[in-house]
């Protein structure tokens, strides 16, 4: 495909159901592969975070009164009509992110089918029954929504990550607001503009755009009753502070340094190319990147050639072309971090197999070479830290339990992988990582049913299944005295 979208003004806001420019700085973003400018934003002023909370907080009684059937309605008509724009707005999160394209259409499909999952749920949303001491009191609880819920997205995956927590967050009856990042903005304000046409009441939703700035001025204010937050660990810290000033629940979508294991008795067939896909698909752009390659000493040079000779085979260009393998990092602050990280590696003494920089035939743009360094110490920045690109740290371990002691040694614990044909040693093992998610012969597989959030460093709470929905829903108990009696009142419990 080619591109068809020229340079779009994105400086609105979409603020109670209405359109309104935002009163702050202006600013461009740049086509990754370009290298140009093609979209200008706006930026969202402390007073209209102000004005969208409280859209948001007019809206949020009416929106929670609606039947669970009613939202699920609106939530399917919006899934439809998301579909029916994959093309489009895979095209514009490609301009803005330089992701591949057909990346970004599945996984926009992949959001069509978490609004689907979530709105077959909107009418489903029960409590229990809670048998007491006493026969004459029933006891009931309901599950209500937060309030006026802020979501904060990356920009790796923008709509596909959002759709992680707008699809539940709304299915639970919250009304929202959405900051998308400042790198990508333009593919959240257009699904504004499809809230719109289906005909959410307004106030429901809205998006406004900035910096670190408007993030702030969203994550300080009382009137927000819930944040979730998906992106790195400064700003985590940052938004957990203001969240804990105002006492309010926050989930976190943090980054990971997961580990893809290959015992000696996997399927190389299939380990090899997931491992490969593991860390260089997406550009190694995404939180659960099978960074460290966790190999048994006895087929450790095996798979690292295998790997290294196709991280050497993969195709770089142009992300819209359908032949393309890899695009470019997505914007320049995280091309000179992925960088500097190889520069650390290879000054820390690792093994460059392969890659190790920019490709001599793609100056123009932001493109990272697939880069693999092998028997990298254990201690290391780069066997510790998130890269975020596309950069290998291949380890050889021992036995099943020094590969265990490696997996679980770093400050994250987002998703790991391993691949053996024993299924005891893959339970067993499964069951000793410290990760919120064990693939098994599989790797950056994901399903609407299926619960996704880390431990550790990686975060809090779940996106995701009935557990994502449950995040955005709080516990309220109502009790009934049914008996006759006057009781005392200075006995209490009684």
């Amino acid at each position: 495909m080619t591109n068809t979208i020229e340079r779009v003004d994105y400086t609105r806001l979409f603020v109670g159901g209405e359109w309104v420019r935002a009163t702050g700085e202006e600013f461009v973003s740049v086509d990754p592969y370009r290298m140009r400018g093609w979209a200008t934003v706006g930026s969202a002023s402390p007073a209209d975070v102000q004005r969208t909370i409280d859209a948001a907080r007019r809206a949020a009684r009416p929106w929670r009164r609606m039947s669970g059937y009613a939202r699920s309605q609106l939530l399917f008509q919006f899934a439809d009509a998301l579909d029916a724009q994959r093309d489009r707005l895979a095209e514009i999160e490609t301009r803005d992110n330089g992701k591949l394209y057909k990346e970004n259409y599945n996984q926009i499909g992949f959001a069509v089918r978490n609004f689907r999952f979530f709105a077959g749920l909107a009418d489903k949303l029960t409590g229990e029954t809670k048998p007491l001491d006493s026969v004459e009191t029933v006891d009931f609880t309901t599950r209500e929504p937060h309030g006026v819920v802020v979501l904060i997205a990356p920009w790796n995956s923008p709509i596909q990550t959002l759709s992680n927590k707008l699809a539940p967050a709304l299915t639970a009856g919250n009304t929202v607001i959405i900051k998308p990042s400042e790198y990508t903005s333009a593919s959240t304000l257009e699904l504004a503009g499809i809230f719109e046409a289906v005909g959410f009441p307004p106030g429901v939703v809205n998006v406004v755009t900035g910096g670190a700035a408007t993030g702030e001025a969203l994550t300080t204010n009382p009137g927000v009753d819930m944040i979730s937050f998906t992106g790195g660990i400064g700003t985590a810290r940052v938004i957990a502070a203001n969240a804990a000033r105002n006492v309010i629940p926050l989930t976190l979508e943090l980054g990971g340094k997961g580990a893809n294991i290959i015992f000696e008795d996997a399927n190389l067939d299939r380990a090899v190319p997931g491992a490969v896909s593991g860390i260089f698909a997406a550009t190694g752009q995404t939180c659960v990147a099978g960074s460290r390659l966790l190999v048994h000493e006895s087929r450790y040079d095996e798979v690292v050639a295998a790997v290294a000779r196709r991280a050497e085979a993969i195709r770089l260009g142009d992300p819209m072309d359908e032949q393309t393998q890899m695009g470019p990092m997505a914007n320049e602050n995280q091309y000179r971090h992925v960088l500097r990280m190889i520069a650390e590696a290879k000054e820390d003494g690792a093994e460059l197999i392969t890659g190790g920089g920019p490709p001599p035939d793609r100056p123009e743009s932001l493109f990272v070479a697939p880069t693999v360094f092998g028997r990298v110490d254990r201690g290391s920045r780069l066997a510790n830290t998130e890269v975020f690109g596309p950069v290998l740290a291949a380890m050889p371990f021992r036995d099943e339990d020094d590969a265990i002691a490696l997996a679980n040694g770093t400050d994250y614990g987002l998703a790991a992988g391993l691949w053996t044909q024993d299924i005891n040693r893959a339970l067993r093992v499964a069951g000793e990582l410290d990760t919120g998610t064990v693939w098994i012969n599989t790797y950056r597989t994901s399903a609407s049913q299926a619960p996704f959030g880390g431990v550790k460093r990686s975060g809090y709470g779940r996106e995701r299944g009935t557990e994502g929905l449950t995040e955005y829903t709080r516990v309220k108990n109502t009790m009934i005295d049914l008996s006759e009696t006057v009781r005392d009142p200075f006995v209490l419990g009684t």
